[in-house]
């Protein structure tokens, strides 16, 4: 599973343990560097916090130069496929032709199948499903005029959703934040044994770009398995 803590690659993993395939581990390629076109930038802590919480073991690769970004994921692709037995990369891509391509490019030549099941999603209505779904997800970067900074590190509600519904049809952002609009971290998921608590602070770029700053992330025990 290619994994960035985010709502795609985690309603992903929760998808494909519905379709009846073992999980059996997170692999998350972590830019050293901004904006990169392939890859989100995640953070580490909160990564190992949210393997913990799904109960699934985590592998990462540093990455500080953009030229190797299909490699770095072809080498760690490899050792997690000799490691572990995996047959089947499963990716939370919902319309990126340039990132379906690539990574299938590589899932091919480790003869890996590709799973992808948000391919294609409506995206009108996605953030809602992931709601009822019973997904929580908190806001940490804005990389697009009309989202508003007030929204950095806060979980998003439905009237939240609503508002930016609104604000994309004014500014023409990608309601469902593909392309990096904007990036999200997942807090809680039925498949979650603990609940992600986080604790930052707003740094603010422009007005078109902001980031939430992860300072400490921890568990938190839930009273109850939604799943």
């Amino acid at each position: 599973m290619l994994y960035t803590g985010g709502k795609d690659s985690t309603f992903a993993v929760h998808r494909a343990v519905e379709s009846g395939l073992e999980v059996s581990v997170l692999v998350s390629i972590i830019p050293h560097y901004n904006y990169s076109l392939l890859y989100h930038k995640p953070s580490f802590e909160a990564l190992k916090c949210q393997a913990h919480a799904l109960g699934i073991p985590l592998e990462t690769a540093g990455l500080c130069d953009e030229r190797n970004e299909v490699q770095a994921l072809y080498t760690t692709l490899r050792r997690v496929k000799d490691v572990y037995g995996v047959k089947t990369l499963v990716l939370g891509a919902i319309k990126s032709k340039y990132q379906l391509r690539l990574f299938s490019e590589v899932a091919n030549a480790l003869q890996l199948e590709v799973y992808a099941p948000l391919w294609g999603v409506a995206e009108e209505d996605y953030l809602n499903r992931l709601l009822d779904y019973g997904l929580e997800f908190a806001l940490i970067s804005i990389a697009s005029m009309g989202i508003p900074m007030s929204l950095l590190g806060k979980v998003l509600s439905r009237e939240d959703v609503a508002m930016l519904k609104n604000l994309s049809l004014k500014y023409g952002f990608n309601i469902s934040f593909e392309g990096g609009d904007a990036e999200t971290l997942v807090l809680n998921a039925p498949l979650f044994k603990y609940r992600v608590s986080l604790r930052g602070y707003t740094r603010v770029i422009s007005e078109y770009e902001g980031y939430y700053e992860i300072v400490k992330c921890g568990l938190v025990k839930k009273q109850s398995s939604n799943f």
